[in-house]
């Protein structure tokens, strides 16, 4: 892609935009930057045309491409006339994989990908190869563009991947799908067809590795193009797939078969399971030796704020879940920990059914203590299949759930909702979450 010279745009100035931005920059594309947030720091951006406030069609002029940051809606004006006009609009993935010569290992899924990412990063340092680990969950892809790495693992998101052309991962890994994202998706089947975007572009000598106890992922097996390895729960797999048996994930990839010990391995959970025999299947896709998938699985402790121990406090566990943005994710948390649990939840509704959370309250959950913005729409949704409480906010229900709990007793916050009614992300809910469990 040449760059020089050439009018671009970068429609939003959030991490991903401002380092597409400075990439552009540094390829001598003229640049026109735009942002709906009126206080962004100018001091940061790089040399360009800055347009903030409410978006005007009439600043597409003259522009040759468009370069969107994730969380700029579609139906944002500027895109809309961009495409309109038929000027290219791609997003800062896609960008970026024109760059990149390394093969890329892309992760999406509702949730676990950051896990397997991270999990799939150190797999690969193991192995002694130079691994770029990024995307979604931190680093922008953008920040490996033109730099020498062996491998580049990237968490995307279904935001992400609404703007891709040609991005092609060498090995792409769908984990699951459950119920996400309403406020920007008409229903799971458009929220789905974002994320099986992942494989779009791959072709027969390229890896697909899909969760085969998801319908709603393996239905993606019929549509690939690329080659399938499949992980999941039952034994009864054809190959190429992975298993669990006993204290071992065993492989069969048919023209290599084995096992790798997790004997040693920390986290809890079947869905971390799960995601333990994703980061191996597409760690084996690219031969690395089962030998140090073990290692690195027997050393990783995981990421903070997914199901993360904070502290046991008179015959009490508790437990910080933030990363539990949707309902998917806390079914799994409360399958994760032990019961009874006294369950902090809510914050700011994205729009999803909070019905699948009934029947796990009922077998497990002895209180769900409700807060922030969405704590009626949740008690509407919810009530009567266990003990409900209400309070206004995070510090309230983890009061309440001190002066409730008994020895034996799992507090456990894990939201189902995002955090902006209260903070401005889920590492700054879940560090106060800790601080105030520190404190009681």
């Amino acid at each position: 892609m040449e760059l020089q010279g050439k009018r671009v745009m970068v429609v939003g100035l959030g991490v991903s935009g401002l380092a597409a931005a400075r990439f552009l920059a540094s390829r001598g594309a003229h640049l026109v930057l735009t942002d709906k947030r009126a206080d962004v720091d100018r001091s940061k951006l790089p040399a360009g045309e800055v347009k903030l406030g409410e978006e005007e069609p009439a600043w597409i002029k003259d522009i040759e491409l468009v370069v969107t940051s994730p969380g700029v809606p579609r139906d944002s004006e500027l895109l809309r006339a961009a495409v309109s006009q038929k000027i290219p609009v791609i997003g800062e993935i896609e960008l970026a994989s024109r760059f990149i010569d390394a093969p890329i290992a892309a992760v999406t899924g509702t949730n676990g990908k950051s896990t397997v990412v991270v999990l799939l990063g150190e797999i690969f340092k193991g192995a002694g190869l130079r691994a770029f680990v990024g995307g979604n969950l931190g680093t922008p892809l953008i920040d490996a563009a033109g730099v020498d790495f062996d491998v580049a693992v990237v968490e995307v998101s279904s935001f992400q991947l609404e703007w891709i052309e040609q991005f092609c991962p060498k090995v792409a890994v769908h984990l699951n799908l459950t119920d996400d994202h309403f406020d920007r998706y008409r229903d799971l089947n458009d929220y789905g067809e974002a994320k099986s975007r992942i494989f779009e572009n791959q072709e027969a000598d390229d890896w697909a590795i899909l969760n085969r106890n998801d319908p709603n992922v393996w239905k993606l097996a019929g549509r690939v193009r690329s080659r399938v390895i499949s992980f999941g729960h039952s034994e009864d797999a054809i190959a190429p797939a992975l298993w669990p048996e006993g204290d071992a994930i065993v492989f069969d990839l048919s023209d290599r078969r084995g096992r790798i010990s997790l004997e040693r391995f920390r986290l809890r959970g079947r869905h971390n399971l799960s995601n333990a025999m994703a980061a191996c299947a597409a760690a084996l896709a690219l031969n690395v030796e089962p030998e140090v998938i073990e290692r690195t699985l027997a050393a990783f402790s995981g990421l903070p704020h997914r199901i993360e121990f904070v502290r046991e406090a008179s015959g009490v566990k508790y437990i910080d879940d933030s990363k539990g943005t949707n309902v998917g994710a806390v079914v799994e948390a409360i399958d994760a920990v032990p019961a009874p649990i006294i369950l902090i939840a809510g914050g700011l509704d994205k729009g999803g059914d909070y019905a699948p959370l009934r029947q796990p309250l009922r077998e497990k959950v002895r209180l769900a203590i409700l807060n922030g913005a969405a704590r009626e729409k949740m008690r509407e949704a919810l009530e009567g299949a266990t003990t409900i409480a209400l309070v206004s906010t995070l510090r309230d229900a983890v009061e309440r759930a001190a002066r409730e709990a008994k020895p034996g007793d799992t507090v456990l916050m894990s939201p189902a909702c995002s955090s902006f009614d209260q903070f401005k992300d889920y590492a700054e809910r879940g560090n106060i979450f800790k601080e105030l469990v520190r404190a009681l």
